[in-house]
């Protein structure tokens, strides 16, 4: 890496204040912090928090927490597709490849534009560019369907970059999760590429599907009444099924939250609370028992569509979540119960997770500011009004 930093050094003076490429700085400068630990420091008067790594290097452990699910969606691209023309028999690299080909395009749609329009917001506003979109930029191709245009992946993450995030003053400022904006707005302006039953299974025209075999998700079947088409909790768990790219595999999901919660990035109260809230409202529907859905165990419940990666990956994001300790457990369980609520009440809409953690990102600050006021008049409470 010496050579690199040699060559960083001699054209540094070029995008520094009164060189010819100064209005190109916030670039180099992200390239460079990308590579190299920052070489500024602290003010030496004052207190400040110091810590081994900063924000960049934090959002390299949460992408690389992500490649479990990233490379089991690529490998599930394949298995289902090679499945869907009846050849069950391939090999672990034949659909891996497969998945890689379907699945890379969007990954790199999705850096290229963002990363495009942060580094111009950057530019014109002067300031250098966020590390944020690291993590947003591989978010959004894993909530995607294998068959969504890459036209629409750009247009999504231009959505989700400027009115997601932008509008609000850049990263550490939105109240909305980006990549779930971006998602939604697909969701809401191309309904039929993001529910329809063909967009989750790759297969190309003309190629002749085995008789029965259905493209539409476990939870798409169970919202049309077709329970028996639902897959046991074992193979749920592990991911077979048909769904977005990197959401169907439970047991991924959990590999990369080991890494969240080894590394104190990833907030434990508010994923057991997700997980709790899952269990208490699909415990209450079993009570009641009337369709499919409501008769599901709780358990699987948790482990069909994207439950476990919104628990993992997009209710812990530490800027839209609630910040005290005890608003996270309010947060998080709250989340899993409108989830399952949302699931199971409406039939047009048989995936809740993504409505349930926008809802109560919008609704994080009025927790915090009820559990900072609670704590208030407690301690109010306390005091002791001297006598006179």
């Amino acid at each position: 890496m010496r050579p690199v930093r040699n060559f960083l050094e001699r054209i540094k003076p070029n995008f520094e204040k009164g060189g010819k490429l100064e209005k190109f700085y916030p670039a180099f400068n992200a390239f460079e912090t990308f590579l190299f630990v920052p070489g500024h420091t602290a003010p030496s008067q004052g207190a400040h928090i110091r810590d081994a790594i900063d924000l960049k290097r934090t959002m390299i452990l949460v992408v690389l927490s992500l490649m479990p699910c990233l490379l089991f969606g690529m490998w599930n691209v394949g298995y289902q597709h090679y499945r869907a023309l009846g050849s069950a028999d391939t090999s672990v690299l034949d659909n891996l490849i497969f998945g890689a080909t379907k699945v890379l395009p969007i990954v790199l749609v999705s850096y290229a534009v963002g990363l495009g329009v942060e580094f111009a917001f950057a530019i014109v506003r002067k300031h250098t560019i966020n590390e944020g979109f690291l993590v947003t930029g591989m978010l959004i191709p894993l909530v995607m369907p294998v068959e969504i245009p890459l036209w629409m992946v750009g247009v999504a993450t231009v959505f989700a970059v400027i009115i997601g995030k932008e509008v609000f003053g850049g990263t550490g400022m939105n109240i909305l999760n980006p990549a779930l904006t971006a998602r939604a707005f697909l969701f809401f302006a191309y309904p039929t590429k993001m529910s329809g039953n063909e967009v989750w299974i790759s297969i190309d025209k003309g190629q002749q599907v085995v008789d029965g075999f259905s493209g539409a998700t476990p939870l798409g079947d169970a919202a049309a009444g077709f329970g028996q088409k639902i897959p046991g909790i074992w193979d749920s768990f592990i991911g077979t099924i048909p769904g977005s790219i990197g959401e169907t595999s439970t047991l991924a999901c959990l590999l990369g939250a080991s890494l969240l919660l080894y590394t104190g990035i990833g907030s434990w109260r508010i994923m057991l609370s997700v997980f709790a809230g899952g269990l208490a409202m699909a415990f209450i529907f079993n009570l009641v028992g009337s369709n499919t859905l409501m008769q599901l165990p709780p358990l699987h419940h948790l482990v069909l569509g994207g439950f476990a990666f919104g628990a993992v990956f997009m209710a812990t994001d530490p800027v839209t979540a609630a910040q005290s300790n005890t608003g996270k457990f309010i947060y998080g369980f709250l989340i899993g119960v409108f989830a399952i609520l949302i699931r199971v009440v409406n039939p047009a809409y048989p995936e809740g997770m993504m409505m349930a953690i926008l809802l109560m990102n919008v609704f994080a600050p009025l927790i915090d500011h009820y559990v900072v006021k609670a704590n208030i008049n407690r301690r109010l409470r306390r005091i002791k009004t001297p006598n006179r």
